[in-house]
């Protein structure tokens, strides 16, 4: 690449970190597509005075889920502010490192393909206010009439679900995968034809004249002509060997190359554990985990800025706490699949006595209690003023989605190749609205719906879901009803979806600025709890807005009107009537976009376990665990 050119060419929020753009992502930029690369290029000590982001159960799930004991750290971003007021100051070189990705380009005005690293490219990024500007062209074509030809990434890649992801060979596909007897690295051309039934592509070789167009390997068929995977990790820089996964041919910015696999935590504290409690966890590492007694305490209160949150407690009383926290639940060291971490949260919402307010999270109920007319409907109403969620990338994987409760079905891919020290994470504050539905309410629905045909069903297709996608990736026996979240969390969900659409045209929240958390528990440990809380990182999350549906009137409103919009869907009847019957194997019945879906970032099951026919009446009233609006 010739020529002065700036490094920065983009930005991204913190969050799509989390789930769009994360570490071996494709990232489409305007005039070409960049790869994310692996946690060993980052480089945190550019950034002056960075800190990790602190929250100890988060990252004992971390440890816990990749059984990596040597991660120390969440980690932001890598970033400095001021790269708008100085373009050309070190915050320009300081970021998240990408590398051009595919490897191959082909010019948009002779359709020449070529390598990346072939000399006939340049690359221009010369306005450090512009980086949307950045891009590749073709300094020896042949038709440019003037200007420089705009070179863009030839689309196609291969990739498989072991995790690996590679360029296309070109020249040996257009050669049967030989080589052309002409040249030992011929000009290669790529004539995209267009067509209604799919890509027509083909690929011709100027020296012999070879052609083969792409068709050949798309369709059902199409991996049996492609090569074996060589194990390419393109964001590492590296291969691994032995790799006996099928390859499937993909389009750059297809939405089956990468698929974040996260864990989040609400930063709550302990059950019945005081403000300094809270505080000696969020700080036992690295400030206080190795005070060796509370003679020492005076001389860190001064050289320890995080101690400086603990001018109110005497060296005695954080001493005590200091212990205590020694003394504690270390964890579930041994637990299989995923970290619950929904334990201690519900334990905090559902508490009698709510826990001291902190910058973190702060909870408030109304001293009047639920308000009367929605008395059959909830026990408890909790308005979250100040909630702090973490989130952590622990890893991705290709072409099939990680299973939302069982980790090990799909193969994750690393995030660097060295032992992991750390993992990318990022914080965001809100504010929620939790609500807690009466117990007898749901086990008594429970009693009336379990044996229906209705539920049947949606039994039936989680076992057929699970049998068409899982069987042959389980040893020994196939459990078709494993991790079934049962059917209490069908209508938890459901009801969950119907009031997050409804505050979305009730106050002007998108629904994409919201998130879930259902708390439904197991048959032996039962719960009734549904947290909706605004999870983004800007001021739209924290203004207030949210908590104050939850007073007396609003809550009333916003209630009623969730259940009636609930009755209709301008998709009925085929909305109300449908349900996952035999071949179907889709986890939705009376469910769609149009009543129930919501964005991917906001459900916490990707739109599954919905049916309004289990919360309202729509066909058998029997079903309904509100017969009647309040």
């Amino acid at each position: 690449m010739a020529g002065r050119h700036f490094r920065r060419v983009g930005s991204v929020r913190p969050s799509h970190l989390m789930f769009t753009t994360g570490v071996g992502a494709i990232v489409d930029l305007p005039n070409f597509s960049v790869l994310v690369r692996g946690l060993d290029d980052w480089n945190h000590s550019a950034v002056p005075d960075w800190v990790p982001i602190v929250e100890p159960r988060l990252l004992a799930a971390v440890k816990n889920l990749l059984g990596k004991p040597s991660i120390k750290e969440l980690r932001p971003a890598p970033w400095i502010d001021g790269v708008d007021q100085d373009p050309n100051g070190p915050a320009a070189k300081v970021g998240v490192p990408i590398v051009p990705f595919p490897g191959w380009l082909r010019c948009t005005i002779c359709d020449e393909l070529a390598p990346i690293e072939s000399t006939i490219f340049g690359f221009e990024n010369a306005k450090p206010r512009k980086p949307h500007e950045a891009k590749f062209f073709h300094t020896s074509c042949t038709r440019k009439k003037s200007g420089k030809p705009m070179a863009v990434a030839a689309r196609f890649v291969l990739a498989c679900t072991a995790g690996h992801l590679d360029d296309f060979p070109y020249a040996h596909f257009v050669h049967q995968g030989g080589t052309c007897p002409n040249a030992s690295h011929p000009k290669l051309k790529m004539d995209d034809r267009g067509g209604n039934l799919g890509a027509n592509v083909e690929i011709k070789c100027v020296p012999c004249g070879a052609r083969r167009n792409m068709k050949e390997v798309l369709g059902p068929r199409g991996p049996e002509k492609l090569p074996r995977c060589r194990g390419r990790h393109a964001h590492l820089g590296s291969f691994e060997a032995g790799c006996t996964a099928e390859l499937k041919l993909l389009i750059v910015g297809a939405s089956n190359q990468w698929f974040a696999q996260t864990l989040s935590a609400l930063a709550v504290p302990r059950t019945g554990a005081s403000e300094l409690q809270a505080k000696v966890e969020q700080h036992w590492k690295p400030s206080l985990e190795g005070v060796p007694g509370v003679e020492m305490l005076p001389y860190l209160r001064t050289v320890v800025p995080a101690l400086r949150e603990f001018d109110r407690w005497t060296d005695q009383e954080i001493w005590a706490a200091i212990e205590r926290h020694r003394e504690g639940p270390k964890g579930d060291e041994e637990q299989k699949g995923y970290p619950d971490l929904h334990t201690p949260e519900w334990e905090i919402f559902s508490a009698a006595q709510l826990p001291p307010a902190t910058d973190d999270f702060t909870l408030r109920r109304d001293p009047n209690g639920v308000p009367g007319e929605l008395k059959e409907l909830y026990a408890d109403v909790i308005q979250a003023e100040r909630l702090r969620q973490v989130r952590a990338l622990v890893g991705f994987t290709r072409l099939d989605a990680p299973d939302p409760m069982d980790p090990d079905l799909v193969t994750r891919a690393p995030l660097g190749k060295a032992t992991p020290t750390w993992v990318p994470a990022s914080e965001v504050r809100g504010e929620g609205i939790f609500l807690r539905l009466p117990e007898n309410l749901l086990s008594e629905w429970e009693e009336r719906v379990t044996d229906t045909e209705c539920m049947q069903e949606h039994r039936d297709a989680y076992a057929r879901f699970r049998q068409n996608r899982y069987s042959g990736r389980i040893s020994g026996a196939f459990e078709p009803m494993k991790h079934w979240p049962g059917e209490r969390y069908i209508a938890l969900h459901t009801l969950s979806h119907l009031l997050i659409r409804t505050i979305a045209l009730e106050c002007g929240y998108s629904s994409a600025s919201l998130s879930e958390r259902i708390y439904a528990g197991t048959p032996d440990d039962p719960r009734t709890g549904i947290l909706v809380y605004t999870a983004v990182p800007d001021a739209e999350g924290t203004l207030g807005g949210l908590v104050s549906l939850a007073e007396h009137d609003s809550l009333v409103r916003l209630t009623r009107r969730a259940l009636a919009d609930a009755r209709h869907c301008s998709s009925d009847p085929l909305c109300a009537e449908r349900l996952p019957q035999d071949p179907a194997d889709f986890l939705h019945g009376a469910a769609c976009h149009v009543c129930l879906f919501v964005s991917e970032t906001t459900c916490e099951r990707g739109n599954r376990f919905l049916d309004r026919r289990f919360v309202v009446p729509i066909d058998k009233p029997d079903l309904a665990l509100f017969p009647e609006l309040p």
